[in-house]
């Protein structure tokens, strides 16, 4: 693995690079979007900060991710697909935070995006499933899924931006653990985006951890939503590794599991699922009594255990050449059921805790009722 990242230094350079980039222009694109006004207000239901915070971070981060693509990336073909889907996913985020889109709008621009790099060749041809080996996937079924996913994480990833360096710190933590998995398999250019994102996100994250000087907005959500499915799909789902569809699965779990959990609530409520509420992990997390700070921590710590568990079952030889390993196999089985017991332990703290704390629960039920009566 040193070996692959010392042929590729690009890697290292492209995520340094973005890093840099993001911390020196991040203050100025603060100070332009409260000329401008494009300012979080608080007071909404569903807020949790307490003064006026400048949103449009995401331009800081489009910058932050161009300008070291441009640099270290081949920019034909696919690639090329990427960064204009890239600028689209940024662009209707910024026109979001500017005046805010119907959600027809914005669902719109996302498959606008998502077409432009599924037009660029960014969408699955083939799934390696164990016991049953390579299958190719015609274009009608593996288009329309490429496009599902990259619309369904820029979604996922703008819903939990709802607190202090949540979802940059989310993002960072999966675009590092993309690049490494890409290195090592062959896939270099995957793992350059993947790192300069990385980089991107923690130069975002010394602005924007709490207390936040500045908000990524919808624009930064959905670039980096849209560049991290982009590149999940290029990079890891398209190789012969046989667990390749866990890896991305894995390490976006959480999004994906904020995100269904808020649906199956709405739904539970008969509520449109565009609504916005305090439903999400985050706010659970606040609920329960857990400063932002702590919460995003938690989070922190719940992420990097399942991408520590990606990361074991890539590079521990449990199953090689078609036989398994004893000791390996106890290995990652007991990675595995690390992830697993803080995954419970998570549903523990915001599930359990909570029906034991008669405060927090009557704020439920009158969260309940007031749902009821929207």
């Amino acid at each position: 693995m040193w070996q692959t990242l010392r042929d590729n230094p690009e890697v290292l350079w492209g995520f340094l690079l973005a890093l840099v980039v993001v911390v020196i222009l991040t203050p100025t694109v603060g100070r332009f979007a409260r000329i401008l006004g494009v300012v979080d207000e608080p007071g909404e239901r569903r807020r949790i900060h307490v003064r006026p915070i400048p949103r449009l971070g995401g331009i800081a981060l489009l910058l932050g991710i161009f300008i070291p693509a441009l640099a270290f990336l081949t920019l034909g073909g696919v690639y090329r697909g990427i960064l204009l889907g890239a600028a689209v996913a940024t662009f209707v985020g910024v026109v979001d935070d500017f005046r805010g889109l119907p959600w027809w709008g914005k669902l719109g621009g996302q498959v606008s995006a998502a077409a432009i790099a599924v037009g660029f060749g960014v969408h699955v041809e083939r799934f390696t499933f164990p016991l049953l080996g390579i299958q190719q996937l015609p274009d009608w079924v593996g288009i329309p899924l490429s496009m599902l996913w990259i619309v369904a994480i820029m979604n996922m990833v703008n819903f939990l931006d709802g607190m202090d360096g949540l979802a940059a710190g989310i993002c960072a933590i999966a675009g590092s653990t993309f690049a490494i998995i890409a290195l090592s398999l062959g896939k270099p250019e995957a793992a350059i985006l993947s790192a300069i994102v990385a980089g991107a996100c923690f130069g975002f994250l010394r602005h924007n951890f709490y207390p936040a000087r500045i908000f990524m907005g919808d624009s930064g959500a959905m670039l980096l939503g849209f560049v991290l499915a982009a590149v999940s799909i290029q990079g890891l789902l398209k190789t012969a590794a046989t667990v390749a569809l866990f890896f991305p699965l894995v390490v976006l779990a959480i999004p994906i599991v904020d995100t269904s959990f808020v649906f199956a609530k709405r739904l539970k409520y008969r509520q449109p699922l565009y609504t916005a509420d305090r439903t999400h992990l985050h706010h659970r997390f606040v609920n329960i009594g857990f400063s932002q700070r702590r919460a995003a921590l938690y989070m922190y710590a719940w992420c990097a255990i399942l991408a520590g568990a990606a990361l074991s079952t890539r590079f521990i030889p449990f199953r090689a050449h078609g036989v398994w390993h004893f000791w390996p196999t106890l290995a990652v089985a007991g990675i595995g059921l690390v992830a697993l017991a803080t995954s419970v332990y998570i549903v523990y703290l915001l599930e359990i805790v909570k029906l034991a704390n008669p405060r927090i629960r009557r704020r439920e039920q009158q969260a309940q009722a007031e749902r009821k009566t929207a």
